[in-house]
């Protein structure tokens, strides 16, 4: 230990420098509020929370509010997995409207006493409005056709579903219905899942913001917390492709320039 005066001598510093405390705005009110908003939404990064404290008033940039994330110690730890060369490939291209093109795929998870169930998961590429999760221990291609009847009651019929080769998309039950519903089926390349990437980081954000993240007493306590984890998708997570909007403003938004 050295007394203050010799440590200042040190570095040459005045002692007053040293006993001078800041008068900077600890922005507390800020801070508390990035708090609340990082425990309500655990797997959100500083960007998103920008723009939710954009959307509530409050007027600050993303650098400040990095740095209060990180003062607050709420970075995200993010595994990284060793990535591997891969064929160059021709990406299939961007839809350029609604309804153009759908992507649906599964992805599985437990109940809290061990048993397995399955979600389908749409989306529209385009409006990355997530129009339906149907979740059930068994989906075979009828409660497939079933769950997309339903999403487009309400969404409108796609042109185009890209899909994956599993058994439920490649049945005959399947096909017919595709036939029926005049919706054209766009299959990716056996063991090239990135060519169906939109669905692939949705299911990503699925297990990380919420499957991961929940307990599921049973199936019908997992439909419920799933359901709700969509609608908030939709309506107000924000999205970074579509300039931090959540994908139904977006799709509003849309509507509302056709009208004009």
């Amino acid at each position: 230990m050295i007394s203050i005066q010799r440590a200042c001598g040190l570095f040459d510093l005045q002692r007053s420098t040293f006993y001078k405390r800041s008068t900077a705005d600890p922005q507390l009110a800020l801070r508390q509020r990035i708090r609340e908003l990082a425990e309500d939404r655990p797997r959100f990064g500083y960007r998103r929370i920008h723009v939710l404290l954009q959307r509530e008033g409050w007027v600050v940039g993303h650098k400040r509010v990095h740095r209060l994330y990180r003062l607050e110690g709420l970075n995200l730890r993010i595994r990284r997995r060793n990535r591997r060369a891969t064929a160059v490939r021709v990406p299939p291209p961007p839809a350029t409207a609604p309804n153009e093109c759908w992507s649906v795929d599964f992805v599985s998870d437990a109940l809290g006493d061990g048993r397995r169930f399955r979600a389908l998961t749409v989306i529209d590429n385009h409006t990355r409005v997530c129009t339906a999760i149907a979740v059930a221990h068994s989906l075979p291609s009828s409660s497939v056709t079933e769950a997309l009847d339903k999403a487009i009651s309400t969404f409108g019929r796609p042109a185009v579903i890209r899909l994956d080769n599993g058994p439920e998309f490649t049945s005959s039950l399947f096909d017919a219905w595709a036939y029926r519903r005049r919706v054209r089926l766009d299959f990716i390349t056996p063991g090239k899942p990135t060519q169906n990437g939109l669905i692939e980081s949705f299911n990503g954000k699925l297990r990380d913001e919420c499957l991961s993240a929940s307990w599921f007493e049973s199936l019908e306590d997992a439909k419920q917390v799933i359901e709700s984890w969509r609608l908030d998708y939709n309506e107000e997570r924000p999205h970074s492709a579509l300039a931090g909007l959540a994908p139904s403003q977006y799709l509003a938004d849309l509507i509302t320039e056709g009208q004009g």
